[in-house]
């Protein structure tokens, strides 16, 4: 799968679930390349994107955060909530999973701090690192047989 279907698909996934996302240059320094998140919404600039997986994960970030706190969010997000983050590597999981990326292509091997192939065996193995608070939030819930189904795409 070549990266421009990939964030093809993944922008498609956004609108489906209601995520704002803007194409735009992005000057300065950002945490993710070709991507930061300016008051709850995805500012993406496609060919300065490495990691085109990155954008479900930063999706997450705003898919997790309660429903009052998204249009505040800014910049790197990730060390501000530890919870969350747990929570957003299993959103990011499931919507790849829900749109037909490989998880390979989100958990990719420069990013998650050498984990990446420990998280896709635990996801692909029903092993759901941050489902409890994804059932908290009324985001997943377990199937008789192990796996999850999605309730709600976003937060409350």
């Amino acid at each position: 799968m070549h990266r421009e279907e990939i964030i093809s698909k993944i922008f498609a996934f956004l609108d489906k679930i209601g995520i704002e996302h803007e194409e735009s240059k992005i000057e300065g320094p950002v945490f993710m390349p070709g991507m930061t998140i300016q008051n709850g919404k995805l500012i993406v600039d496609p060919p300065a994107v490495k990691y085109p997986g990155d954008l479900l994960h930063e999706a997450g970030h705003i898919a997790v955060t309660a429903a009052e706190r998204r249009n505040i969010m800014n910049g790197d997000i990730a060390t501000e909530n530890a919870g969350e983050e747990i929570a957003t590597l299993l959103w990011s999981y499931m919507a790849a999973r829900e749109i037909g990326i490989p998880p390979e292509v989100v958990f990719h091997p420069a990013g998650y701090k050498g984990d990446s192939e420990w998280l896709v065996t635990n996801f692909n193995n029903k092993t759901f690192i941050g489902y409890p608070l994804l059932n908290w939030m009324k985001i997943v819930e377990k199937k008789e047989d192990g796996d999850l189904r999605v309730i709600s795409w976003l937060r409350n």
